[in-house]
């Protein structure tokens, strides 16, 4: 290496590893987009790199490019017109077996130390990225900053960090000697060697590419792999910039840019299907649906699949001190980038028999109504609203909309569209808030996107066996329950122990169920039919390395 990166970075990566332990608070990206973070004119200068792509060929060179694919549409309607390498699906597999020869033989620290190089140069890139995500998402820009730059890169250097503990139990060149009573003892010397598993694919997802997209990205480039990232065709800006910001840095560190390379193509073409199914491609990264993500787990046989799909998160609504409290944060969570979060809660359970509250008992009726003011309020102003809802990042959710007003439900809060101060094209939806029956098979479905149901249940004891046994049959990525009563809040705890999906409880002030922290929160479980991996834990990288003995007589 030209550069010792790993030596630059290791006070970073020890802090991280600690943080990982230790489940507290930390992280080395900033949050906020303050300039005096980023400089006084980072801003402006991400906005500026962002327009400089509008209507132009992406800076990046492949070899064996045949042409230039792109018709992103920004979701706030802006055509973006940004035009990509388009290199066929033999042609990446044989550039990245040929990279693979010479990274494979770097080893954990140049792996760790090159991957650690490039979350510090998107960092430094976040604004950019910011204005990629945000046009290409959907997402407002502040979410769109934060999810898709620095959390992103917190969920990367999480995986970098769990790769290098695990890869650092290993030990290299040992001496092993056997007692033999009054013979001699044997010695030998023991070599173990990691060693990748070859060609990793990660598949990114539309709605959040980079922070779905980093952990396997760094958890697979951290453990020696090539890896071949192949963005959803509605969403390959930030994840190009990304690959582009990868490539320099292995040019930097003196290795094969190849060893990352994008993998751009049109919705239409089947070239996810080619780069999965290649016996060369050992490693893959999927999220997105979950007829997509179980034809991978069923069809990609010669690879490890990591799977994050879709599930049905559910409330328990059981008994609250403040309700009015409650309201606010369910509604924030229901209109939140308009629901288009695979841990957006979707079904909200209430006995009909009505909850206790610190003032008074309120029925069910009562609750489902301040659920729906609650909406109306938070979506009252339209230019506020759009900060947080977002824009619909395509058509399949209108129509999702639309077919679940076809239900015939009772309509608590209807959708309505919201008109964007900046953005005259841009499609904004306020959440749909119905009233359904525990029974009703619809609700046990995912509505992806920003429909709600408040459900009426016999009891609180059928919402939490309700809530369990969708999470056992469909997936969730989350639960969350509102109760005064320790009892039942040990109950919901071992219903969501049993059936593997992370609880939050009691959720008021401005932690929402939606989010998660690296480093302190594991996304998912992978122990329910939503995901079959948590990010991150040792069992997301452990699996993506061997380690090769080699022992000889002393």
């Amino acid at each position: 290496m030209s550069t010792d990166y790993f030596n630059d970075h290791q006070e970073v990566l020890q802090k991280a590893v600690s943080a990982a332990a230790t489940r507290g608070y930390w992280s080395p990206f900033s949050e906020s987009p303050s300039p005096r973070v980023y400089g006084e004119t980072a801003n402006d200068d991400g906005r500026l790199a962002f327009e400089a792509y509008q209507g132009n060929d992406f800076p990046l060179q492949q070899e064996g490019a045949v042409g230039r694919v792109g018709s992103e549409v920004s979701p706030f309607g802006i055509p973006l017109n940004v035009r990509y390498p388009q290199v066929a699906a033999p042609v990446l597999i044989e550039q990245s077996e040929k990279a693979l020869e010479s990274w494979r033989e770097a080893g954990p620290r140049a792996w760790v130390g090159v991957a650690l190089e490039i979350l510090k140069r998107l960092n430094q890139h976040s604004f950019e990225i910011a204005y990629a995500v945000q046009h290409t998402t959907g997402q407002g820009f502040m979410m769109a900053f934060q999810a898709g730059g620095p959390h992103a890169q917190d969920r990367g250097l999480e995986a970098v960090a769990y790769a290098w503990q695990e890869m650092a139990r290993i030990p290299g060149l040992v001496s092993w000697e056997k007692p033999q009573g009054k013979n001699d003892p044997i010695k030998m010397q023991k070599q173990f060697t990691i060693v990748p598993r070859g060609i990793s694919l990660v598949i990114g997802c539309s709605t959040f590419p980079t922070w779905n997209g980093y952990p396997g990205l760094f958890a697979s480039l951290a453990t020696g792999n090539t890896v071949i990232v192949k963005p959803h065709p509605s969403a390959i800006l930030p994840l190009a910039i990304t690959v582009k910001i990868a490539r320099e840095v292995l040019v930097d560190a003196g290795y094969d840019p190849n060893v990352v390379m994008l993998a751009a193509h049109d919705a239409s073409d089947d070239t996810a299907q080619a780069l999965a199914l290649n016996p060369a491609v050992k490693l893959i990264d999927f999220t997105g649906s979950s007829i997509n993500g179980d034809w991978l787990e069923s069809h990609a046989r010669q690879a490890q699949v990591y799977t994050e799909k879709s599930g049905v998160n559910q409330v328990i609504i059981d008994s609250v001190d403040d309700f009015k409290s409650v309201a606010r944060n369910l509604a924030f969570s229901f209109a939140l980038y308009s629901g288009q979060m695979c841990t957006a809660p979707q079904n909200v359970y209430v006995p009909r028999g009505g909850i206790k509250t610190a003032e008074g008992h309120m029925s069910f009726d009562e609750v489902a109504a301040g659920l729906a003011q609650a909406v109306e309020k938070l979506t009252g102003d339209p230019a506020k609203a759009v900060e947080v809802t977002g824009a619909i990042q395509n058509a399949g959710t209108l129509q999702r909309i639309d077919e679940a007003r076809a239900l015939g439900l009772p309509v608590l809060a209807d959708s309505r569209r919201l008109a964007h101060p900046q953005f005259e094209g841009a499609q904004v939806q306020t959440p749909l808030l119905l009233q359904a029956d525990a029974a009703n098979p619809a609700i046990l479905r995912e509505w992806f996107g920003p429909i709600v149901f408040v459900v009426a249940t016999d009891s609180t004891e059928a919402s939490i066996a309700q809530a369990s046994q969708t999470v056992v049959e469909h997936g969730a990525l989350t639960l969350s329950a509102y109760t005064t009563d320790q009892a039942v809040a040990r109950e919901i705890q071992k219903a969501a122990e049993h059936a593997g999906v992370s609880l939050s409880l009691n959720l008021t002030g401005a932690v929402f169920v939606n989010q998660t922290a690296a480093f302190s929160d594991f996304h998912g479980t992978g122990a329910n039919p939503a995901a079959n991996a948590a990010l991150s834990d040792s069992a997301y990288v452990a699996n993506r390395y061997r380690v090769v003995q080699t022992r000889w007589h002393d």
